[in-house]
């Protein structure tokens, strides 16, 4: 048992209802004691004051409110500031946090679990991460499956250029709980085919329908779930990845994904063109590829919905020193099983997870991408380089068809 008090993180887009989940678990009778922590974009933190309206919580002291920026960059220090003074006063034992709808999560799950570098306070000496909560809309989502829209109603950038439909996959990506929540709005075998994506792309995840944010506290409190670790690693990509899954698409309401794998480079213009128009019916795409003429970095793909990235996102092996490359070989023995002589561990591999699509052509056009013999003796720095040479490995951002 720990003395500490326990932590549960709400994320999730703007509309998906956090604030109304929020107001259920503080008028429900669960025994805590409750401090809350209200993370809003705005200049004004309208659902701190909902919250405020909606239950007995009024005083200054159980209602922080965090405005103009998100808990998980800008006002990182700014939260630790203000959970170390509630913590001075000791009159609660449970913390509950809302961050904004475009708060990426494990920024936040690393403040409370490691603390921040920046911050004089270290929550871990008070404070333990229970459990991180994912809201999703799925009345949004069973609208982009009909109509290929985006997966959230809102499509602003962040600071980091980053749209909601990215952060989203990211909060369902690592959490230790899914609330599906406005099923009310959502025919029930829509429902079953939005949990199935959503068991694909976090497996390990506990699902829970809720119809206007109600939902029972112990399912979001004292789970005891959270670990980072397994946090970090539960994604349904990083899954496939690893275990090169291939599924009956008809076994799974539709759902289906397969891992695509090469060892020659693309041609940097064919793929460029091809990312754009991935089919609608991709909700996730990710992993790294070998753009020819760029031997010295790993290119990276992200689809989240109707959002494509592509550009540097690593360093392969083979550029390293040979005694750094050892290192790693003797980490992971399994790295050297697909060495090539000549390219080292150069090589495409990516994982597409979607719904009722037909991955043969996408097979085929990602095959039209990769270098032809003819074109493996090509003076491959001669080509043009669509993903850009930035020293910052910013991603080239690509509009989804």
């Amino acid at each position: 048992m720990t003395d500490r008090i326990p932590v549960t993180v709400l994320s999730g887009p703007l509309g998906a209802g956090k604030t109304t989940v929020l107001n259920h678990v503080l008028t429900a009778d669960h025994g805590h004691e409750v401090a809350v922590v209200v993370n809003d974009m705005g200049d004004v933190n309208v659902d701190a004051e909902h919250v405020a309206q909606q239950t007995d919580l009024g005083g200054d002291e159980e209602i922080v409110e965090l405005s103009n920026g998100c808990i998980c960059c800008r006002l990182r220090g700014d939260m630790l500031e203000e959970v170390g003074r509630l913590a001075d006063r000791l009159e609660f034992d449970y913390l509950l946090v809302e961050s904004s709808g475009i708060s990426e999560p494990i920024p936040v799950a690393q403040t409370f679990a490691m603390g921040y570098e920046d911050a004089n306070y270290d929550p871990t000496d008070t404070y333990e991460l229970d459990t991180m909560v994912t809201v999703v809309n799925a009345h949004s989502i069973w609208e982009s499956f009909d109509t290929g829209t985006a997966l959230t109603d809102h499509q602003l950038a962040d600071e980091s250029g980053r749209v909601p439909e990215e952060v989203l996959l990211d909060q369902i990506e690592f959490c230790d709980v899914l609330l599906l929540n406005k099923c009310d709005l959502v025919p029930d075998d829509a429902l079953e085919e939005i949990e199935a994506v959503l068991e694909r792309l976090q497996p390990r995840a506990e699902i829970v329908r809720t119809e206007f944010g109600d939902v029972d506290p112990t399912s979001i409190l004292d789970t005891g779930e959270f670990d980072f670790e397994r946090a970090q690693a539960a994604a349904g990509w990083k899954h496939e990845l690893q275990h090169d899954h291939h599924h009956d698409p008809q076994e799974e309401h539709g759902v289906t994904s397969f891992v695509y794998q090469r060892d020659r480079p693309f041609h940097p213009e064919r793929i460029a063109s091809l990312l754009p128009a991935l089919p609608a019916e991709l909700i996730r795409a990710k992993g790294f590829f070998w753009s020819a003429g760029r031997e010295d970095v790993a290119m990276g793909i992200d689809k989240a919905g109707t959002s494509v990235r592509a550009g540097p996102s690593g360093q392969w092996l083979a550029t390293l020193p040979k005694a750094k490359r050892e290192q790693f070989f003797a980490a992971r023995p399994g790295l050297e099983d697909d060495w090539d002589d000549e390219w080292g561990d150069r090589m495409t591999r990516l994982v597409f997870i979607g719904r009722e699509f037909d991955e043969q052509p996408l097979i085929d056009r990602l095959d039209d991408c990769v270098l032809t013999d003819a074109e493996m003796n090509d003076d491959w720095d001669a080509y043009p380089d669509p993903f850009g040479r930035s020293e910052d490995r910013r991603e080239l951002a690509l509009s989804s068809q």
